[in-house]
């Protein structure tokens, strides 16, 4: 059943690389061909939100004991930031299914709320993780960090000449998070209440 669960957590890594990174990037540059506003708008958005999960991984490498929860808040916030806003949405809805770069994007929509929920269950099977992540029993939500801290490690190498270590992934990963929830907090309290679920993706198209 470990095994099982293993390979389980692997996969959705490896499918979370597709539809939370790979996917997107597509559709950034295919809407900017297409001059598409509202997912140019959205996927901006989506970007500056998709932060948290990078930052995970650093702490996932880092071992922080709260590195799972992070996950889990990151594709939570991602799936959020994909349908919350109102006319975005309703600018989507115009759309049939013969335009393929909006249909590809509602499909991806969903894919990325499946993937978020998959996250989660998984996680709350190993509940104790969301905690202490250096548990025996966590190693397997450890495991599919390895290959973004290799290529970190020689990015880390040959740009500054330095060693890359879990210790430094994991207090870059802390300083990252606090300038995150910073600029979270500075969006809830300044731009929020002003402008509330519209993304005002309408008015930079007037301009």
């Amino acid at each position: 059943m470990n095994f099982i669960n293993q390979i389980s957590v692997w996969l959705s890594f490896q499918i979370s690389i597709i539809f939370l990174i790979g996917i997107p990037i597509t559709l950034s540059f295919w809407s900017i061909k297409k001059r598409n506003k509202a997912l140019n708008k959205l996927l901006s958005i989506y970007w500056k939100i998709s932060l948290l999960f990078f930052i995970s991984l650093l702490l996932l490498i880092g071992k922080y004991n709260y590195a799972l929860l992070i996950t889990n808040l990151s594709t939570c916030l991602m799936t959020i930031s994909v349908w919350f806003w109102n006319d975005i949405n309703d600018e989507l809805k115009e759309y049939d299914f013969s335009c393929k770069l909006t249909t590809t994007a509602k499909v991806w929509r969903w894919s990325i709320t499946f993937i978020a929920l998959n996250f989660l269950i998984q996680s709350l099977q190993n509940f104790s993780c969301f905690s202490f992540i250096n548990s025996a029993a966590c190693e397997i939500w450890l495991e599919p960090s390895s290959n973004f801290y290799i290529l970190i490690k020689n990015l880390f190498n040959f740009f500054f000449g330095a060693n890359f270590t879990e210790p430094v992934s994991k207090y870059l990963g802390l300083f990252a998070l606090l300038i995150y929830i910073l600029g979270l907090i500075q969006w809830s309290i300044l731009k929020l209440p002003k402008h509330g679920r519209n993304s005002c993706f309408s008015e930079n198209r007037r301009n």
